[in-house]
């Protein structure tokens, strides 16, 4: 269907012109859909910015300025629609080649949230968005909405050049904020340059470096380091206890931060603020409230001052409050609320991001426990050992092992990769382990556990798995349930009468075994076959082979043989086994040590995959 021909809410600072959100344009143009969270508007800025260099290096006209501007503007639209819709994001960028403007268009799922007309006269018509439509505005030709079925796109046109004069933030504005700001003249000069030069980007900067954070403590800084002295002589952060938002008796708000300009006066002005927390109003719509000028910590030298209280909330759920100072003011001026408005937006943003992150890696450390096995079986006349390196500290890798008795002296052992990482692959792994003892222990061979371990990957089984872990992962635009894919090295050992083991094993989609014998050989023991949960009804076979004493048996993940140093990769030429060749006469502790640190000397940056790899050898 196509668009409902109304525009509610279109405003126009520089009449002229007619924007175009949704017609041909003929024009480069980026787009890009955005999950609608806390990185959302982090993402779309560095689209936006690749995008316009991209344009830039095809020798269109791209003013830094007009750059600047565009960024500033998409960080804006997406971060409302982000707080307010709460959908996935659909951005354009749009560079018109006849007139150099740039057109703007960001949607979101949700049609009944329309910003209110502004027309910036009064705090009375500062929509629900917040002032971030103010910045629209000024630098906007023009900007609207836009309806269509089940969707609203907020439209903006930001001109490549501007008349004479008409530089937004440029003069009388940030004039008036530097000279309420600062009295002192050598100040003013230092704001008003900083306000002419810098006010624009500040928000995106901001946004920025806020997203980026995975701890809200750090957060917590980093939004006193903002917005202290350049807008404010002290701040405070409260953070809400997780108990306290699940309506535990007796949690509350902790004072996670105090900045002063000055700080020898910080702990004193910590005392005073822990004693007094700010109480902002229920109302979560509610702006900035008035609150008591700390004047006992800040002693008489310093003169009295304005002090107001944000309420941080994203998604709708209170996070904390911020309280901001500055001495010298009976009240802040309203260009400064808003700027701080935006700002403690973004910071709630970033404070329900850390959150969110620390759930997750709890989540995590907890499956990443009772994934892989707490000891790993000893077996008569054979020695282990492992290596296991999981490449994100916040698990759950996708790489995993096992090591266990199988009955009637039968053991057995796995190495295996899930496509994927987090808690998706930890479900499937949880599925995939268990599903291994449990079969091997039954008396099943070797290729008769792969033949249904694979048909358990393809069953509705593992869809359930995968739905359980976006339940804890959150949702993933565009992707439903799926199967993941299971690469496995499974083998089966039997010792020996005369010494030595018997071995059966099967690879599915894995890096082969390599056996390194008593007198230095080095052979392939397996031979290639499909992954796990690729193709229904596969059968697999399996190899089997004796290790004699001395022999030794090295399983790896893809951790190994793919480790890069530039285009090249370890196991190019065959360099797993050159590796292994030279450990001839080491003890399976020294082998696995020693491709462990090969692996990681072989390029100069720490290893980008999980690692994982069993060495097994016959006494």
């Amino acid at each position: 269907m196509g668009v409902i021909p109304t525009q509610r809410e279109t405003g126009s600072p520089a009449p002229g012109g007619s924007a175009r959100p949704h017609g041909e344009d003929g024009g480069t143009q980026a787009r890009a859909t955005f999950p609608g969270g806390p990185l959302a508007p982090g993402n779309a800025r560095g689209l936006t910015r690749t995008a316009l260099a991209g344009w830039r290096e095809r020798g269109l006209t791209v003013p830094d300025r007009l750059a600047d501007e565009v960024v500033v503007v998409v960080s804006e639209l997406v971060t409302n629609a982000v707080v307010h819709a709460g959908t996935d994001v659909d951005l354009v960028c749009r560079l018109e080649p006849d007139s150099g403007s740039c057109v703007v268009e960001v949607s979101d799922r949700h049609p009944s949230r329309a910003p209110a007309r502004h027309t910036g006269d009064t705090d009375g018509d500062v929509p629900e968005y917040g002032r971030g439509l103010r910045l629209v505005t000024a630098l906007a030709d023009e900007w609207g909405v836009t309806y269509r079925t089940g969707a609203k796109t907020v439209w903006a046109r930001l001109p490549v050049h501007r008349a004479p004069g008409s530089e937004p933030y440029a003069d009388e504005p940030a004039l008036g904020v530097a000279e309420q700001l600062a009295p002192q003249p050598q100040r003013a000069g230092r704001d008003h340059e900083w306000l002419g030069r810098g006010a624009l980007s500040f928000l995106a900067e901001a946004s920025d470096l806020l997203a980026g954070q995975l701890d809200e403590d750090l957060v917590a800084v980093l939004t006193g380091q903002l917005l202290v002295p350049r807008l404010a002589d002290w701040c405070a952060v409260w953070l809400e206890d997780e108990a306290a938002l699940r309506g535990v008796q007796g949690a509350g708000a902790r004072l996670a931060r105090v900045w002063h300009g000055s700080e020898n006066r910080i702990e004193e002005l910590r005392r005073a603020l822990e004693k007094d927390p700010p109480r902002p109003s229920e109302d979560p719509a509610a702006g900035p409230e008035p609150y008591p000028w700390p004047a006992d910590a800040l002693g008489p030298h310093e003169e009295q001052g304005a002090a107001l209280a944000y309420r941080l909330v994203a998604g709708g759920r209170p996070l904390g409050t911020l309280v901001i100072g500055r001495a010298g003011l009976l009240r802040f001026p309203d260009e400064i609320t808003g700027l701080v408005e935006d700002l403690s937006r973004r910071v709630a943003l970033g404070i329900g991001a850390a959150r969110q992150y620390a759930r997750q890696a709890t989540i995590s450390a907890v499956l990443q426990r009772g994934l892989l096995p707490g000891a790993v079986a000893e077996i008569p006349g054979l020695r282990s050992a492992l290596v296991y390196e999981p490449c994100d500290q916040g698990g759950p890798s996708g790489d995993f092992y096992d090591l266990f008795p199988a009955g009637r002296s039968r053991w057995c052992f796995a190495v295996g990769d899930v496509q994927g990482k987090g808690p998706e692959a930890a479900v499937v792994i949880g599925l995939a382990r268990p599903w291994l003892r449990l079969l091997a222990r039954e008396g099943y061979g070797v290729a008769d556990v792969l033949d249904r371990l694979n048909q358990l990957l393809l069953d509705d089984a593992t869809e359930a798995a995968d739905a359980a872990a976006r339940a804890l992962a959150g949702p993933v635009a565009g992707e439903g349930p799926q199967t993941r894919f299971l690469s496995l090295l499974y083998g089966e050992l039997v010792p020996l009468r005369g010494g030595g083991v018997r071995c059966t094993l099967a690879s599915a989609g894995h890096p082969l075994p390599l056996v390194l014998t008593r007198s230095g050989d080095v052979r392939t023991v397996a031979r290639p076959q499909t992954l796990l949960g690729v193709i229904e009804d596969e059968t697999y076979t399996c190899d089997t082979f004796e290790l004699h004493s001395g022999d030794t048996l090295l399983c790896v993940t893809d951790g190994v043989t793919e480790r890069r140093c530039g285009s090249r990769q370890f196991d190019d030429g065959d360099g797993l086994a050159a590796a292994l060749a030279g450990c001839a006469g080491l003890d399976a502790d020294a082998v696995a040590e020693r491709i462990r640190r090969l692996v990681h000397d072989f390029g100069e940056r720490p290893p980008e995959d999980d690692l994982a790899l069993l060495v097994l050898q016959a006494e």
